[in-house]
């Protein structure tokens, strides 16, 4: 990992904490990370605990002066990977249908590199059609999937759509990387 540019998207789901585990173990093989937060991401995890975490700063908003290019365009060039950590049914979704309305939808689309995505929802949600719709089409897409795993939800629930543990994903990372 030393030394790889990565991209760890973040989106809004309380699954957040374990994203915040990840950044940390990529961070202490040496990684360079950028974490790009959505706006309800940020309800969960602030930005700050990302930022001391990746020692860069988060990305958060298309318009980031800080990238004269464009955030989107220039973390796609820039980054090896892209991994979404939790990937919540709504971001999901965007993803499919090519929605584009925040930083990190867009940076989605403009990246065409490996991207990989842990999904973390409500295994009702997890299972419904049009989520599994959405999912088929990511793969078709050539999105990498890590989980959801079977185990206890935020929902006070045991079921599927439980986000894959820090250690798999970083796991997963590392394959991918080769």
């Amino acid at each position: 990992m030393k030394d790889r540019e990565l991209v760890i998207g973040v989106t809004g789901g309380v699954a957040c904490f374990k994203t915040a585990s990840l950044v940390s173990q990529l961070a202490k093989l040496g990684a360079r990370i950028t974490v790009v937060m959505t706006p309800a991401a940020e309800k969960f995890v602030g930005a700050a605990t990302f930022a001391a975490l990746s020692g860069r700063s988060v990305v958060t908003d298309i318009f980031d002066p800080h990238y004269p290019l464009g955030a989107h365009i220039e973390l796609a060039e820039k980054a090896e990977l892209l991994c979404i950590a939790p990937a919540t049914a709504d971001f999901m979704a965007k993803a499919a249908q090519g929605f584009a309305d925040d930083l990190l939808s867009t940076l989605y689309l403009a990246f065409a590199k490996p991207v990989l995505m842990a999904p973390a929802m409500n295994s009702t949600m997890w299972e419904h059609p049009a989520v599994q719709r959405n999912v088929a089409q990511l793969k078709a897409d050539g999105v990498q999937m890590i989980g959801p795993d079977d185990g206890w939800l935020a929902c006070r629930q045991v079921g599927s759509g439980r986000m894959s543990s820090p250690d798999d994903l970083l796991a997963a990372i590392g394959e991918r990387l080769g």
